[in-house]
């Protein structure tokens, strides 16, 4: 019999404890068992504070789901030149639980609650050099100017331009 993958509640609650003290202040569990498989699947545990650098999957069939499990985040999505076109808040609880963002699609997405994980599912395989292009008027993952970009992603609404 094949292994069966379970997302239980003891799982999110650990994750969101592996996320809250690491440096990066994300954990994700895979399901899917390698890069190479076609069907990207993993829960993400994320806590507010973690910066995510906006970007965009340039591949055409490189399209994005989030489904919020535990929490809630903001999926923010940004035009060309870093202004925001539009901000999707994902509750667990809420009437929004989950969004598809679409290939080539400038966007990022921001913890709003201690404790959130998202149910995450993309196109395979998983290759760090040509999944995704970093938006340049936002700074790199590691930058100074990441915990105050954060916190505004955190408040951004429909219309804001650029941080930088």
């Amino acid at each position: 019999m094949t292994k069966l993958s379970l997302i239980t509640g003891e799982l999110l609650a650990n994750l969101s404890v592996q996320a809250s003290v690491s440096p990066r202040r994300r954990k994700n569990f895979n399901l899917h068992p390698s890069p190479d498989d076609p069907v990207q699947r993993l829960c993400n545990a994320f806590e507010p504070g973690t910066y995510v650098q906006p970007h965009r999957h340039t591949q055409a069939d490189r399209w994005e789901l989030f489904v919020a499990l535990r929490g809630a985040a903001a999926v923010l999505l940004f035009d060309e030149e870093g202004k925001v076109l539009d901000r999707l808040e994902l509750d667990a609880e809420g009437q929004v639980r989950g969004v598809e963002v679409p290939p080539n699609t400038w966007h990022t997405i921001v913890s709003l609650k201690s404790g959130t994980v998202l149910f995450e599912v993309k196109p395979g395989p998983y290759v760090k050099t040509s999944d995704k292009e970093f938006a340049f008027w936002a700074p790199p993952e590691g930058d100074p100017r990441c915990a105050q970009v954060e916190k505004l992603y955190q408040r951004a609404q429909k219309g804001n331009l650029p941080i930088l």
